[in-house]
């Protein structure tokens, strides 16, 4: 498909983020000095300069990670940004490069321990995931299940740092060929949360999570032909064949053998349903997860990606913008936290910016999903 209609509307209205990764990585035509021009145009945006106020001497972004914004009626984030996830998330879909200041004190700071228990030491909640840090890396429940995806999201997922939570990944979608019912690895839980029924798995087990999918994303080193294959028959089984309408899922584990929350499993709540459709926004991380398994290099193989270009082109094929029928919901600091959306441009009450963001994510998607 010819995208020139849609690259021409990006080029004519979208801001600086936009701009540079559209000329950096899907049109390759970026000079040295458009590249620094871009780069200080973005680190002069609102959000950088939110996220660059959050950093500390010792190289933490931000007030914890996934963790509460208000603690027993303390207020702990000026604004969403101020958690260290959302912190990391936005460099990088800001595509901050990784030799940036702020990227590299924040990598060692999630590799030095020592700074973690300090940063992780402001109240019992905090304490209690310092505490089980290394517990649920099979199903997607810790901190350190976000720590190793923060560092390859941020660019330093293949320097050995992330290599056996890359393996875990694999090995978490894999584990799913081996099951045809998702019963099959879990026992229920009665009334955890009023009277909602959930499923419980121990931490022995492998449960794919939205975590194991971004390392896998935002990392080479694991790709191979078979492992590309292993993962595309394993997401189109549960896809058609797992997912299913379970309240939700929890880890029976870490300290004390408590019941963990699996970080976006990809069964049950966060499931891999549905393909994209302009008719429904579905789910708040469908465009993210979709993205994500583009980037793996499945292409064509994943039913829900194929069928997915077919309707991103039909979409585009009148004036190249993508356009949804239904109103889209955003928070005006563009957090993109633990489950949110990814938005690139600062505010979308202004026109075209919606436009922009979602043509730049055909755009995007459909490069991805080509290569």
């Amino acid at each position: 498909m010819n995208l020139s209609k849609s690259i021409d509307f990006l080029l004519e209205n979208a801001g600086p983020v936009i701009q540079y990764r559209l000329r950096n990585e899907i049109l390759g035509n970026i000079t040295k000095t458009e590249e620094e021009n871009l780069l200080e145009q973005i680190y002069n945006t609102p959000n950088f300069k939110l996220v660059e106020s959050y950093a500390k001497p010792n190289g933490f972004i931000g007030i914890g990670m996934h963790g509460h914004s208000n603690w027993r009626g303390v207020k702990l984030h000026e604004t969403p940004l101020q958690d260290g996830e959302s912190a990391a998330k936005l460099l990088a879909y800001y595509a901050v490069p990784k030799n940036h200041p702020l990227v590299k004190n924040f990598v060692s700071a999630m590799r030095d321990e020592l700074i973690l228990e300090q940063e992780f030491s402001i109240n019992n909640s905090a304490k209690y995931q310092f505490a089980t840090r290394y517990s649920g890396l099979r199903q997607g429940a810790g901190l350190f299940t976000i720590t190793y995806t923060l560092q390859a999201m941020l660019g330093y997922g293949d320097d050995g740092y992330v290599n056996n939570f890359q393996q875990t990944s694999l090995d978490a979608f894999a584990s799913m060929l081996r099951i045809s019912n998702i019963e099959e690895i879990t026992e229920p839980k009665l009334k955890k949360r009023g009277n909602y029924n959930f499923h419980c798995v121990t931490e022995d087990k492998f449960l794919p999570c939205c975590y194991h999918l971004a390392t896998l994303a935002y990392t080479k080193s694991w790709r191979t032909p078979e492992s590309i294959k292993l993962l595309t028959n394993a997401l189109n089984h549960m896809k058609n064949d797992l997912v299913n309408d379970t309240e939700g899922i929890l880890v029976k584990g870490g300290s004390g053998n408590a019941y963990l929350g699996p970080l976006g499993c990809l069964i049950g709540h966060f499931g891999i349903k549905d393909p994209f459709t302009v008719d429904e926004i579905g789910g708040v991380m469908q465009r993210r997860l979709l993205t994500e398994m583009a980037m793996c290099g499945f292409g064509e193989n994943l039913e829900i990606l194929r069928q997915s270009s077919v309707n991103i082109k039909e979409a585009l094929s009148g004036d190249g913008v993508l356009r949804l029928k239904n109103k889209i919901s955003r928070d005006k600091y563009n957090a993109v936290g633990g489950y949110g959306e990814v938005f690139l441009e600062p505010d979308h009450r202004k026109p075209p910016s919606l436009d922009c963001d979602l043509t730049f994510w055909a755009v995007q998607f459909l490069h991805l999903y080509n290569k």
